[in-house]
């Protein structure tokens, strides 16, 4: 993140707000490069006539300001990280607008931008844009780019959207530090707030590491501690939570059980056996038990016949 990204976050809300209260200081028409993206009308003149037409066409001017214009000077995580946020403005746009005909950003995507021909072929670097995004990452073009962050294309709408606020946080904090470490006492309220949303996200029951809110977690967390480690020495802001990755609960261990090894099957047998003495002893008590009844019986009536006879002797 930086203050350019951020910066060009505000200049959208101007002409698109986030808000549903809020109306546009700007029409959105008078931005000549966004309204280059609005579908041609029968008349020649290119028009957003519907949410869904703004959206999109806002979505390939934040790529182009943030990622292609810039791609010169980007590090090599930059454009991963800046179509992290695009992606969460645009979750959390759909949502706002009511924008119901699409379960996730892939969708959209596939209906409306994947062959816009305007973040396709560009002419906007000194030499291919490709080419330098190629030097810079292991994406071949800008549309690998999206197509790779295939995590964030699947989840659903409304997971996303909720990282927004602490997004747009972060983003005022940036601006107000405008890199400069001079400024680090204006970040600080700003500061209070995003770990307060920040640690509210993290309590997320659903956190594993290869999910898209794990992703979008680690990028708000990285980009806040770059800047706490900026203000540390003028203005020190609190410190986050790590993320809570949550391990899956013991019913579904249970149902991966691992193929036998031979610890467990010399264990099983062992049991079956333990359980089988246990059983035939009850088993033969009965039998030992009447055993020992007759016998009893038998020489008490022995013992009773050698009595009888003394006496008879006696006589």
């Amino acid at each position: 993140m930086d203050y350019r990204l951020c910066g060009r976050f505000n200049t959208l809300r101007a002409f698109y707000p986030d808000e549903l209260d809020k109306s546009p200081s700007i029409k959105f028409h008078n931005n000549g490069k966004i309204k280059n993206y609005c579908p041609i009308e029968d008349s020649g003149n290119q028009e957003c006539k519907t949410d869904l037409d703004k959206i999109k066409a806002v979505f390939l001017w934040l790529f182009e300001q943030n990622i292609i214009s810039r791609i010169s000077n980007l590090s090599e995580d930059q454009p991963k990280v800046f179509i992290t946020y695009i992606i969460i403005w645009l979750n959390y746009i759909l949502r706002l607008k009511n924008v119901n005909d699409f379960k996730n950003i892939s969708e959209i995507y596939e209906a409306n931008i994947k062959n816009n021909t305007d973040y396709i072929n560009h002419d906007t670097c000194a030499k291919d844009c490709n080419i330098i995004l190629k030097e810079k990452t292991e994406y071949t073009d800008f549309k690998e780019l999206i197509e790779k962050n295939e995590c964030l294309m699947n989840i659903s709408i409304n997971d996303i959207s909720k990282f927004y606020d602490a997004f747009k946080i972060l983003c005022n904090m940036y601006i107000d530090y405008n890199g400069n470490s001079s400024n680090c006492e204006k970040c600080s309220e700003n500061a209070i707030q995003f770990v307060k949303k920040y640690n509210d996200l993290n309590k997320d029951s659903g956190i594993t590491e290869d999910s898209p809110y794990y992703q979008a977690l680690s990028t708000l967390s990285t980009d806040y501690n770059n800047l706490k480690d900026k203000c540390n020495d003028i203005s020190p802001f609190p410190s986050i939570e790590t993320i809570k990755i949550h391990v899956k609960g013991s019913e579904q261990k249970i149902e991966q059980t691992p193929a036998p090894n031979s610890e467990a099957t010399a264990q099983s047998p062992s049991i079956g056996n333990k359980l089988f003495i246990v059983l035939s002893i009850f088993a033969a008590i009965p039998f030992f038990l009447g055993i020992a009844y007759k016998y009893s019986l038998f020489g008490f009536r022995k013992r009773t016949q050698k009595h009888h006879l003394r006496e008879n002797l006696k006589k």
